[in-house]
């Protein structure tokens, strides 16, 4: 009974965790871009956040042979010019109970130069480096989703999509933005090779407002 109780207090803590946890990309100018996993709106721990040893291969979209450096609490790749889109569906395997499983995928964009989605799941501006966003699942818009904002100095604030999908944001502050939402998707579906009945799809954006 013990090990049962421990066995579910730790799928119960690892539900948790991917679920406040985040990937998101960070780009200054046309320089590389550091990939990181852990909670954006807590300041980062030196050497990077606990789970950080779980992102190991973030793939970029369009796929990019560019190599992936490991830094301390970031991935640093040579991405080519323009947004950054990166996907990841292996930073944690599915938890939970055998017929209720749970997964996350996670999508991140750096960038908002252009006004068109490339991930399953992506906050898009409506126009290059407009204010407001639209949340596209699969070419559509998710009305009635909450869009998360952290500010440059991790003041965090939710909105929620119109009709249209869109959000239009304060963005007074100088400095990098991180936006986010999640989009819960239940049915009989597989993640890493496993049946789940719970897809959390998770989305991120930063941008730099000069």
């Amino acid at each position: 009974m013990l090990k049962q109780s421990v066995l579910l207090a730790a799928l119960l803590g690892l539900g948790s965790a991917a679920q406040a946890h985040e990937i998101w990309v960070e780009r200054d100018g046309t320089g590389p871009a550091r990939i990181y996993l852990g909670e954006p709106g807590e300041v980062q721990p030196e050497g990077g956040d606990p789970e950080f040893e779980k992102l190991k291969a973030p793939q970029l979209v369009p796929a990019s042979k560019a190599a992936q450096v490991r830094k301390a609490g970031y991935i640093e790749v040579a991405a080519p010019a323009g947004d950054v889109r990166v996907i990841d569906d292996s930073v944690f395997a599915p938890w939970g109970e055998e017929g209720k499983k749970e997964g996350v995928i996670y999508y991140a964009r750096a960038g908002r130069a252009e006004a068109k989605a490339g991930l399953p799941l992506e906050i898009v501006p409506t126009a290059a480096h407009a204010d407001s966003f639209t949340l596209i699942r699969d070419g559509k818009p998710l009305a009635a989703t909450k869009v998360t904002v952290i500010s440059p100095d991790k003041w965090s604030k939710s909105f929620t999509t119109d009709a249209q999908g869109r959000v239009t944001l304060p963005l007074k502050d100088k400095g990098r933005f991180i936006l986010s939402a999640t989009h819960e998707e239940k049915g009989d579906l597989s993640l890493a090779g496993q049946k789940v009945s719970t897809l959390y799809h998770m989305a991120s954006l930063t941008f730099v407002n000069d």
